[in-house]
């Protein structure tokens, strides 16, 4: 979703902390994991989120939202950020590896790592059968953001799964199986964690229980890459999309609906028309610009 950064932070920890270290940060999340589902999602759609991946989260706007979703590699206390009571995720890419994170390199010499992404080449598509892969998410990857004081992870890239599979039906066989298969392994380690993934519709159906909410990305907007520009989609789009969350919510009542739209910010009476709209659908919305570097407020209603 957006851009995704880079991790120095995680390079440094892997620098600083001994093999004895990283298995107690490990044990200690384990730890974690057993400990009783206290943490959920605010109910109903009267409520908001917001994302930012910029490195200078800015707190005045931040401790307005109950949900933050953050680049967990920034180097920042977390606590100046969330007012009483909200909670902050970590960004967690499951269907992609940019080359330069610090575990890109072995992930490919293990064979875990497929085709460069056509749209950011400088990410290759996960292997999310690669037993690599699963192992580096299950015990390096969410335990790292759990120890930083996140209260979960937000999970992106998963349409890769149905996108490869459906590329590649024989040699790609799987695909999806192994993606929702890596979501529900996440939740029985880490059973005390808030869990929001985006879009990865192909899966939902086998995770819709095992999450706390799930996002629809550019329901109504989206940036176009060719005009570098806004565009507003059809009402069959957004319709699609819909449905799909509709369903996962009805398999799982509890589950929170999230929205993602595009659009320049200095259409305010543009944005608050987005917003309106999908809070009146019934989903906790946020609209932002395609970088998603940084907090952009609601305008007055």
């Amino acid at each position: 979703m957006g851009l995704n950064a880079d991790m120095p932070l995680y390079r440094r920890l892997l620098r600083l902390v001994t093999r004895a270290g990283l298995a107690l940060l490990i044990g200690q999340a384990g730890a974690f994991a057993k400990t009783p589902r206290e943490l959920r999602l605010p109910a109903g759609n009267d409520w908001r989120w917001a994302v930012d991946y910029g490195a200078r989260t800015d707190p005045s706007h931040a401790r307005q939202y109950d949900l933050l979703v953050l680049e967990p590699d920034h180097a920042r206390p977390l606590a100046p950020l969330r007012r009483p009571g909200a909670l902050a995720i970590g960004y967690i890419s499951l269907g992609e590896v940019e080359k330069r994170r610090p575990f890109a390199a072995a992930l490919a010499t293990a064979g875990a790592l497929l085709a460069a992404n056509p749209h950011w080449p400088d990410a290759r598509y996960a292997d999310l059968r690669h037993p690599r892969w699963r192992a580096e998410v299950l015990d390096r990857l969410v335990p790292a953001i759990m120890a930083r004081g996140y209260n979960g992870i937000f999970i992106d890239t998963l349409d890769n799964a149905e996108a490869m599979e459906r590329a590649d039906p024989i040699g790609r066989t799987g695909m999806i199986d192994a993606a929702a298969s890596l979501v529900r392994a996440i939740r029985e380690r880490f059973p005390a964690a808030i869990i929001v993934i985006n879009r990865g519709y192909a899966l939902l159906p086998q995770v819709a229980d095992a999450i706390d909410g799930v996002l629809g990305e550019a329901m109504a907007t989206r940036w176009n890459f060719a005009t570098r520009g806004y565009d507003r989609l059809s009402d069959t789009d957004w319709q699609w999309q819909a449905e799909r969350l509709r369903a996962a919510k009805a398999k799982n009542p509890a589950l929170a609906l999230l929205t993602l739209d595009y659009w320049n910010p200095a259409d305010a009476a543009g944005v608050r028309a987005l917003y309106t709209r999908e809070r009146a659908a019934g989903f906790v919305p946020y609209v932002s610009v395609l970088a998603l570097d940084r907090i952009l407020p609601e305008p007055p209603r």
